[in-house]
This record gives C-alpha cells, structure tokens and sequence, in this order.
C-alpha cells in the first residue's frame, strides 16, 4: 500500500492577511506527516505529527494558537484513533498542555480502566506547557467579545479546528483531530473534536475522516461515521464526503468540512464552508488549496526544497 496523509487547518471564513500562514502550516504539517509514513512510520504516528506541527503554528485553533473561553483562558479538545483496532483517545477542557493531541494519544495507549485518571495528569505534567503568548495575541479579541454589541462568532469564522488522516505502508489508518473550541465559550465546553464519529473516526475496513465546522451539528449527524457508512455503501470519498456535509446542512442547517482517505488510499477534502485550508501528499505529489475548486500541485522535492523560501 502507497502512504498518503490528508490535513486540513479548519472551515470557515480565513482572513486574506492570514491566509499564505494557514496554507503553509497545511502544507508543513503534510509533508512532516509524510516523511514519517515514507520512512516505514505507521499512520497513527503521522496524523499525530501532523497535527502537532499545526497545534504549534499559531495560525491555527489549536495547541498554541487556540482561542479563549469566556474567562480568558484556554480550553482545547483533542481526539486520535487507529483504525486498525478501533483504540481511540480524548481529552477535553484541557488548559496547560502544548500538544493536546499527544496528551490525547496518552490516553489511548496507557490510561489503564483501573487507573485513575489523575495518574494521567501527573505524566502529563512533563510535557510543555502551553506558551503564554497565547494569551497576549487573543486578549484583546477575547474582551472585544465581551461587550454588549459583539459578535464572537463573526471572529471565530477566522479560526478553524484542525485535522489529520493518513494510510501507512501496512494499510492501516488513523485520524487525529485538534480544537480549541469556540471563542469566549463557556467554561468546560466540551464540542464535537473529542466526540469518537464526530470530531473524526478510523477504521481499516472503509477508513478515516476528520472534522470541522458547527461542533453542535455535526453532533448531531454523527458526521465522522456518517462518512464511512457512506464509503461502506459503495461511495468513494468525495461523494461520502459530499452526501453527509449536504444532509448536515439539510437536516439541522450546519456547515463544515472534511478529510477523508479511504482503505484503498482515494482521498478527499471537502467543505460546505467558504474556505478551508488543506493539503494531501500522495505519490510524492503535494497538493493543496483553500477555496472551492482551488487545488494546487507540486512534487515533494519541490515543496521540501521551497519551504525555508514560503510557500
């Protein structure tokens, strides 16, 4: 089986000052992603290094970059899978940890049903911390959101989830996704990103999506697993894809976007929203875009070769 690694940066409205940002974070987390599964890595390593380079990148609603709630701090969400035996791990309302996602995969692999779960917390404790930067850039988005005429949704349309999927070398697959939520959310929000068949889902036998958009309502549609089942019924991605972001808008009046590789390693990234960043790598071929119908080509080599230049 050829490796390939679908991620996307979140589906919403994206900034144009911040939009050449928010394709190369795509693009980094892609190729980083990549090079583990050309190496022999397996998929659940890749999607967890991709998101991670995006929970870095501040360009992102994750990890360092994600958003304050209603108190003027941070709560991020995080969720990964393997598709090889269904394992999955979550965390919500975290507030102290770099890299939820890795905190995340902890939680898959060694919180034990005996533990309990301040064990966790406590080999949590030795990883990096969140930057204070954090604060500093969003403080003063987060009080213009609290005056009585604010708007925070119309900030948070600049601010997306991020998401990684991948096929390794041995067929298995994996999905990863990352938040910090809404802005100025209420404290403890917990959304769709650490729902298992929500904020993504894996599984060998049709493969991996992850999510993004109105948590509420993909929810409610279950859109992760909504998507395989299409697959399952004979669908290739695109179509899966398409199907179930149309029946969340129809059905409860959502919009979202979302990743998908298949068990067959067809791909497909798709959004209701009017844009979302994303970028793939398959064959040695990258490719990338944000709007509708924008998809953009180069070889491995030459996005490699380009990145310390900017994309």
């Amino acid at each position: 089986m050829k490796p390939v690694i679908v991620v996307h940066g979140g589906a919403g409205r994206i900034f144009k000052e911040r939009e050449e940002g928010c394709r190369a974070g795509v693009i980094r987390a892609a190729l980083q992603g990549y090079s583990l599964l050309k190496q022999g890595g397996s998929a659940l390593d890749a999607v967890e290094e991709a998101v991670r380079s995006m929970e870095d990148d501040p360009h992102f609603n994750a990890g360092c970059g994600s958003v304050l709630n209603e108190k003027g701090e941070v709560e991020m969400d995080a969720i990964i899978m393997d598709g090889k035996n269904l394992d999955s791990g979550a965390v919500s309302a975290v507030k102290c940890v770099a890299n939820p996602i890795k905190l995340a995969r902890l939680v898959m692999e060694k919180l034990l049903p005996h533990q309990h779960p301040q064990v966790l917390f406590l080999r949590a404790a030795f990883y990096p911390l969140l930057p204070q930067s954090v604060l500093t850039e969003f403080h003063p988005r987060w009080k213009k959101n609290l005056e009585p005429d604010s708007n925070p949704a119309e900030f948070q349309k600049d601010l997306g989830t991020v998401g990684a999927v991948a096929i390794d070398n041995e067929g298995n697959v994996a999905c990863a996704t990352s938040t910090g939520g809404l802005s100025n959310k209420l404290v403890g929000r917990v959304g769709d990103t650490a729902c298992i068949g929500s904020g993504g889902y894996a599984d060998n036998s049709s493969g991996a999506t992850s999510t993004t958009g109105h948590g509420e309502s993909i929810m409610k549609v279950v859109l992760a697993r909504l998507i395989l089942y299409h697959m399952e019924q004979g669908m290739p991605p695109e179509m899966a894809a398409d199907t179930a972001l149309d029946y969340m808008k129809t059905r409860v009046g959502g919009l979202g976007g979302v990743i998908v590789v298949s068990s067959s390693g067809e791909w497909a990234a798709r959004f209701s929203t009017k844009q979302m960043s994303w970028a793939t790598v398959k064959d040695d071929q990258l490719h990338f875009g944000i709007y509708a119908g924008e998809r953009h080509t180069k070889s491995v080599d030459e996005a490699l070769a380009s990145e310390g230049k900017g994309f």
